[in-house]
């Protein structure tokens, strides 16, 4: 029997025989706090270290892209970074309180286990980077594809309001199962965890994963095929002014290629989650029939995960390689490179 196993049985003898009857737990979101599974402090640590640099590397990056001044045009980029940057710290606070190991008891210990143990928090910064992500991806196909109704429909409050819907999406979503599907139990915590019926836990499973991923990914191959077809569109006809005498001025190349800069930018980061992600949602698909056999115990569950998290943490170094401003900035701040950067027009218009 795995360590999970015996943590669920450890949980039925705190409960009736008919609340057993009555639930079924999920392999989503949240290992409980449970001192089985607590115990895994290799797994715990590596949580800690992925927070860690996803901290430090959004920070960083939101650095970056204030001292380029590219913070106002790239203001959904920023939201990327901050949403990351939130899902990061909160990471490293719910895993280090996990190993404290503390027994929860009162309104103080409900309230830990429903805000942090539970997951609650830092799946509020990782569900609105998904989000935010994908609205990303459909402000850049309006601005290559419609560019004229770009224009006119991208205002800044519409902006502002797509950066708050992807912070308000992640904190009801979170806000409702976390408080619903979440308890503390003979002192210990066990989050995202109950579900009714074994129906209810797959049609949880089934909405879940058709909304922050399937929906989004439908939305990244869409927009970006369709921006890929207007790029090279595009190109053609910049090849035949230029056959034909015709130069264009310099800032407006340059407003092009930085353009297409953010864009490669956004295709990788975009297929780097299609790519992380995958694992995690298979493993809590088949765990849903194989249940108990898979758990959080077990070491596919840990990788899988592994993977997922490293997520937020590995993209503030593609920002960091790709995206020529922040690049620049970011070399400026290694002593041994700043003889060779370049100035940059900071000022160049990448809308």
């Amino acid at each position: 029997m795995t360590e999970e196993n015996s943590t669920i049985s450890h949980l039925s003898v705190a409960m009736t025989t008919k609340q057993i009857d009555n639930m079924q737990t999920t392999n989503h979101h949240s290992m409980t706090s449970s001192p089985s599974v607590g115990g895994i402090f290799g797994w715990e640590y590596a949580v800690i270290f992925i927070g860690v640099v996803g901290v430090a590397g959004n920070a960083l990056i939101l650095y970056a892209l204030v001292a380029s001044k590219q913070h106002k045009k790239h203001m959904l980029i920023v939201n990327q970074n901050a949403l990351d940057l939130f899902g990061s710290l909160f990471l490293v606070v719910t895993y280090a309180t996990k190993i404290q190991h503390i027994r929860l008891t009162g309104v103080f210990g409900h309230w830990l286990c429903m805000v942090v143990l539970s997951g609650h928090v830092y799946w509020i910064g990782i569900n609105g980077s998904m989000v935010n992500l994908a609205i990303i991806t459909i402000d850049r196909y309006l601005k290559v594809v419609h560019p004229a109704k770009s224009r006119k429909w991208l205002r800044p409050w519409v902006r502002y309001s797509a950066m708050a819907f992807s912070w308000l999406v992640a904190i009801v979503y979170n806000t409702v199962v976390a408080f619903t599907k979440s308890a503390v139990i003979d002192g210990v915590c066990y989050g995202y965890t109950f579900m009714d019926s074994y129906a209810a836990e797959l049609a949880s499973c089934l909405v879940y994963v058709s909304f922050f991923y399937f929906a989004i990914l439908a939305i990244f191959i869409f927009c970006y095929g369709s921006i890929l077809a207007a790029i090279r569109r595009q190109a053609r006809v910049m090849a035949g002014h230029s056959s034909a005498g015709s130069n264009r001025p310099t800032a407006q190349t340059q407003s092009k290629q930085i353009q297409t800069n953010v864009i490669k930018t956004m295709i990788i980061v975009s297929a780097f989650y299609a790519v992380a992600w995958l694992p995690n949602y298979v493993y809590w698909i088949i765990s849903i029939d194989l249940a108990p056999t898979l758990s959080y115990g077990d070491s596919g569950y840990h990788v899988t995960a592994f993977i997922a998290f490293l997520y937020i943490s590995a993209n503030p170094f593609i920002y960091a390689t790709k995206f020529n401003p922040v690049r620049e900035v970011l070399k400026k701040m290694i002593p041994c490179m700043k003889n060779h950067v370049q100035p940059i027009d900071v000022h160049a218009d990448t809308t």
